[in-house]
C-alpha cells in the first residue's frame, strides 16, 4: 500500500505551522522579557537615586508619568496604529511605556525588602510560566472567560478607586487576591488567544506586529500580578 501524497503534504503542513508558531510565541516572549528588564532596571536605578526618586514620587510629574503608559496603551499603541505605523515608532512606544511603568515601579525597592520582591518575582514567573503553558495546551475553549475578565478589572479598578479615599487594610487585601486571580486567568487566557491568532498566510510583518501587541499584554499582565502578590507577601521595610 502506497503513502498517500496528500498526507505527506498534510504532515508537512502541520510540521511547518507548529515551527512558525513556536517561532511567534518566541518573539512575544522574548519581547515581554526585554520590557519587563527595561521595567526592573529602571525602577532599581530610580530607587537608588534619592534626587529622581522624590521628583517621581508625591509630585505632579509623578502623577504625569503615572498617567503616561495609559495613554501610550489607549492612544498610541492601539491595534489600528500598530498596524500601521513603523516598527521602529511601534518598538519605540513599548519600551517609552516600560520605561515610564519602571519609574512609577521604583517604589517597590524603597516599600519591601530585597529579599520578598525577589521571592515574589520567582513566584510571579513560576505562575506565568504555568499558566501559559496551559493556555497553551489545553483543550478547552477560553474565550468564554473573556467578558467575565473584563468585568472583573472594570470592577477592580472601581474597587482601588473607592479604597484610596477609604484606605481599608480588608478591603485592600481583598482587591489584591482578587488582582491575583484575574490576572492569572488572564495570562492562561491571553496565551490562548495569541495561539488562535497566528497564521502563516497573515504575513511576517503582520505576525511581527501581532506578536508585539501580544508581548504587551503579556507584559502587563505579569506588572500587575507581580503587584497584587506583592501586596499580599510581600516584606515592608
Amino acid at each position: 500500500m502506497q503513502p498517500n501524497r496528500f498526507d505527506n503534504v498534510e504532515s508537512r503542513s502541520s510540521v511547518s505551522y507548529d515551527a512558525g508558531l513556536r517561532a511567534h510565541f518566541g518573539r512575544v516572549y522574548n519581547m515581554m522579557a526585554l520590557g519587563l528588564v527595561v521595567t526592573g532596571l529602571i525602577a532599581y536605578v530610580t530607587s537608588q537615586t534619592p534626587a529622581l526618586f522624590e521628583q517621581i514620587h508625591g509630585t505632579w510629574l509623578g502623577i504625569i508619568v503615572a498617567l503616561a503608559p495609559l495613554g501610550i496603551i489607549f492612544f498610541g499603541l492601539t491595534p489600528q496604529r500598530v498596524m500601521t505605523m513603523s516598527m521602529a515608532a511601534v518598538n519605540g512606544l513599548y519600551f517609552g511605556l516600560t520605561a515610564l511603568i519602571g519609574l512609577s515601579m521604583s517604589y517597590v525597592f524603597v516599600a519591601y525588602t530585597g529579599e520578598s520582591v525577589a521571592r515574589v518575582f520567582f513566584i510571579t514567573a513560576a505562575t506565568f510560566g504555568a499558566m501559559s503553558v496551559w493556555g497553551y495546551t489545553t483543550k478547552s475553549d477560553l474565550s468564554a472567560m473573556g467578558s467575565f475578565l473584563m468585568m472583573s478589572m472594570i470592577g477592580l479598578v472601581i474597587a482601588v478607586v473607592v479604597n484610596m479615599f477609604l484606605g481599608s487594610s480588608m478591603l485592600g487585601f481583598i482587591i489584591s487576591a482578587g488582582g491575583v486571580l484575574i490576572f492569572t486567568l488572564m495570562i492562561a487566557f491571553d496565551t490562548q488567544m495569541i495561539k488562535s491568532m497566528y497564521h502563516p498566510a497573515n504575513g511576517a510583518d503582520v505576525n511581527q506586529r501581532m506578536a508585539l501587541m501580544s508581548a504587551l499584554s503579556m507584559y502587563l499582565n505579569v506588572i500587575n500580578l507581580f503587584q497584587f502578590l506583592l501586596a499580599i507577601l510581600g516584606n515592608r521595610e
